[in-house]
């Protein structure tokens, strides 16, 4: 055979080789195993689910930084006003409280540390009222009865109120309880606490409020 001949039945063999892909297929339907193209649709999918998580925790996030801001942009600004009925059926106004030092506390029947808290500003109110203090009471419960047993209960000595999603979201909304505003004589929010807070702290800067003209 001529080396011509050899040549040529050295191409036609190479030819003959199976691709790698092809090989890879064949032996994965032979091995049950899933085609490279299946393999590649899940990846996509995977990659896609992945995307969508993303997209998700950042707009959580966003919403998340948009609501801290807007509570921190509270500090020495005005306090957002409003009016609503308390639970004895008499009315709490806002606005018609200038010229008192007025400490507005959310809480819930459901959290503990407010109920820490309230005997303490049920003390308060008793002995610096004649100060110029007003506490104010936001219920953030669902159902009134619950909120109105536990007044009675801790016998509280100021106006309690229930709240809502739109009254929250005016004061940077209500992520966490217990949340506690301190509102100087001219209706400016000078101080917030939020969570668990030691109660002398509070204290210190509501009797610093109260010295202020």
């Amino acid at each position: 055979m001529s080396a011509d001949a050899n040549d040529l039945g050295y191409q036609s063999q190479k030819r003959r080789v199976p691709h790698p892909r092809r090989v890879f297929v064949f032996a994965a339907r032979v091995g049950n195993i899933k085609p490279l193209s299946v393999l590649l649709i899940k990846r996509s999918a995977t990659r896609r689910l992945l995307l969508a998580g993303l997209l998700l925790l950042a707009c959580f996030a966003a919403a998340g930084a948009h609501t801290a801001y807007a509570a921190e942009s509270l500090l020495n600004k005005k306090a957002p006003e409003f009016s609503r009925i308390t639970l004895n059926g008499g009315r709490v106004d806002l606005a018609s409280l200038r010229g008192k030092v007025v400490l507005l506390d959310f809480w819930a029947t459901w959290c503990a540390s407010c109920q820490v808290e309230m005997p303490t500003f049920v003390q308060w109110q008793r002995q610096y009222g004649p100060q110029g203090l007003q506490v104010i009471g936001i219920s953030m419960d669902d159902d009134p009865a619950l909120a109105r047993k536990l007044s009675a209960k801790l016998k509280l000595n100021y106006p309690v109120a229930m709240g809502d999603e739109k009254l929250g979201e005016l004061y940077g909304g209500v992520l966490g309880l217990p949340l506690t505003y301190l509102i100087d004589r001219h209706g400016k929010v000078r101080a917030k606490f939020q969570g668990e807070t030691d109660l002398k702290t509070i204290e210190k800067q509501l009797k610093a409020l109260l010295a202020e003209p």
